[in-house]
């Protein structure tokens, strides 16, 4: 078997074997075959496609590269979420206490976060003491205990696709639907997950800006999700504006503290429920969605989920006494508030551009070794439909540093577009793919 032929063969638009597949990856992996290969491999893969049957066969490749995490210790079914990024994401921070609280386990490996879009585990290290690596024995101990922990990613889970996408980001071949799709599933499925539950945001602030790329991911996904065995099921979420108010890694936490206390932002708590019943569902915890909401939202505003949220942040290490005084979490010292300059109805705000001045601030990184500062962030005052008069209050900008204020200021003030009339409302959830 060569190399040569295998590209060929896709360049051509054929279907390639698992076993073609498994010499491309593992040769890679080795470094038998050199990037310039991989790299044509991956161009013709752009161009072609690949099919249900080959995504699949890649996503199990690159998931036996590493790691593969087996969660047998832990009971009942493990349900996990992946978002595909966005700004002012903070639903697993509501989210795994909140179906913890619903009798549903949360095993999860999260990441940090890498240019405007957020990490779980940055956000979560802003708790003071908060332990983020556990040894594997403990994690399942908590899971099994408490019903919950996060922890970061390990360090050899799916080798295959850290290389691959290292590689697709210097040679244009990112934007590929089978690629992205493996990639994301590759570490769901090493992680061990029984089944995952997809939230695949659409919009300015979305690596997929149209709903047509975000719907054939989403299905992309799903279909590896029922070709490898795993229960899948993908929604299709709009990021037309940030999600919440907050962008910021401990203002994050403060407004996930807050939604679990029953004050957060109604967009934040109702896409958290949704996920939940999603997560509930495909659990077999309930038969229906709607029976999955209604015990979401009872624990919810039973205070349970809150309380959940506690136990793992006591279970990790963490200072427990945040859940009751935000205070404690790091706090930038300077902030400064954008106003409107007329009035009307904030008819669009472009989230992308909200996460980058955030970033700017320090709240994100621009590479991988870029340091970040937790206090740093923003928060709106106003989201799309909301009517705002001259002079009022848009954002606020919570900052350490000057260095780039300026910057980040005409970044936030560009990012809102006022009109006379009202807009219609943006769907929260656009389609639930199976």
């Amino acid at each position: 078997m060569r190399a040569y032929d295998i590209i060929y063969k896709k360049r051509e638009g054929k279907s390639l074997t698992r076993a073609e597949l498994e010499f491309l990856i593992t040769g890679y992996v080795k470094e038998e075959i050199p990037d310039y290969q991989i790299s044509a491999w991956a161009m013709a893969v752009f161009f072609q496609g690949m099919d249900a049957q080959e995504t699949a066969d890649l996503t199990m490749l690159m998931a036996e590269s590493g790691d593969m995490i087996d969660l047998s210790p832990i009971t009942g079914t493990k349900v996990d979420k992946h978002s595909t990024g966005g700004v002012g994401d903070t639903t697993t921070l509501v989210l795994a206490p909140l179906v913890a609280a619903a009798g549903l386990p949360v095993a999860k490996m999260s990441g940090r976060g890498l240019g405007h879009t957020g990490g779980t585990i940055d956000k979560l290290e802003s708790i003071p003491d908060f332990n983020t690596s556990l040894s594997e024995d403990k994690f399942f101990d908590n899971v099994n205990q408490h019903g919950l922990a996060v922890v970061g990613q390990t360090g050899n889970l799916t080798p295959a696709d850290k290389k691959l996408y290292a590689l697709r980001d210097v040679t244009a071949t990112v934007e590929s639907i089978p690629l992205i799709a493996s990639s994301i599933m590759s570490k769901k499925i090493a992680g061990g997950a029984d089944a995952i539950v997809l939230d695949v945001k659409t919009g300015n602030g979305a690596f997929m800006k149209d709903k047509s790329s975000a719907r054939k991911l989403a299905q992309a996904m799903v279909n590896i999700g029922k070709q490898t065995g795993r229960k899948t099921a993908a929604y299709l979420t709009d990021m037309n504006q940030p999600l919440g108010k907050a962008v910021g890694n401990a203002l994050e936490v403060k407004e996930a503290i807050t939604t679990l206390r029953g004050d957060g932002p109604a967009d934040l708590t109702e896409l958290c429920i949704e996920l939940g019943a999603g997560m509930l569902k495909l659990a077999d915890k309930v038969t229906e969605l709607k029976a999955g909401k209604k015990l979401l939202r009872e624990k919810l505003n039973s205070g349970a989920a809150l309380a959940k949220l506690k136990e793992m942040i006591t279970a990790q290490g963490g200072n427990p006494a945040v859940v009751e005084d935000l205070t404690l979490l790091p706090t930038a010292e300077n902030s400064l508030e954008i106003t409107a300059a007329k009035s009307g109805y904030i008819n669009e705000i472009e989230a992308i551009e909200v996460g980058l001045a955030a970033m700017l601030l320090g709240a994100g990184r621009e590479n991988k070794d870029s340091q970040i500062d937790l206090a740093v962030g923003l928060e709106l005052k106003k989201k799309i439909g909301d009517q705002v008069k001259k002079g009022e209050s848009l954002a606020v900008i919570y900052y350490n540093s000057a260095q780039n204020l300026a910057e980040a200021k005409a970044k936030l003030e560009q990012s809102f577009t006022i009109s006379s009339d009202k807009p219609a409302s943006n769907k929260l959830i656009y389609e639930i793919i199976k």
